[in-house]
């Protein structure tokens, strides 16, 4: 018997052959995407910023100013922004928590790689006291201008010594949207 059946057959088998794989094929698909999608769902934001050290970026700020500038550096609780002011470059230090977007951001993640990438926001504060830089404290209720007397726990005083009579402003940390070189 050589007629038609046993190419029937073989045309069957060759077709359910076909299925198998398709199915397969679709099936490691699937398994890539929501693997794919698994991944992305662990990775922070502080890791894609990281990914993004010398990129121009704009922060959207939580009170709806956008910070502009190229990242610098990146900790797990803040990020320091290289930009442009009025009197020329000028660094702004975002607290993480402050952030509502970022623009410009690419796909990369780069994870933590450093011991410093864990600094609070109260330690680098302390340095910019250390310092007696000048800066702009800016919250949702306005901008305080003047050096950093004291950095508590959760909180800094900001030292207006522009004014006739010095006054000492307490920002709790929560309330910084940024600290900009003033």
């Amino acid at each position: 018997m050589t007629g038609p059946g046993p190419l029937r057959w073989a045309l069957l088998f060759d077709d359910l052959e076909a299925r198998f794989a398709a199915e397969e094929a679709a099936e490691r698909e699937g398994v890539v995407a929501e693997l794919t999608r698994a991944e992305q769902a662990s990775i922070p934001l502080t890791d894609r910023l990281r990914a993004a050290i010398g990129t121009a970026v704009r922060c959207e700020l939580a009170d709806g100013e956008g910070v502009d500038g190229r990242v610098v550096r990146v900790a797990d609780s803040w990020l320091l922004l290289d930009g442009q002011g009025v009197r020329g470059r000028v660094q702004h230090l975002v607290p993480r928590a402050s952030v509502s977007a970022v623009v410009g951001l690419g796909r990369m993640a780069v994870p933590s790689g450093a011991r410093t990438d864990r600094l609070g926001l109260g330690h680098v504060l302390r340095g910019l006291q250390r310092d007696r830089s000048r800066v702009l404290v800016r919250t949702r209720g306005g901008a305080v201008v003047g050096r950093i007397g004291r950095v508590g726990a959760d909180h800094l005083d900001v030292e207006e010594t522009d004014r006739a009579r010095p006054v000492v402003s307490t920002v709790p940390f929560a309330a910084v949207l940024r600290v900009s070189e003033a």
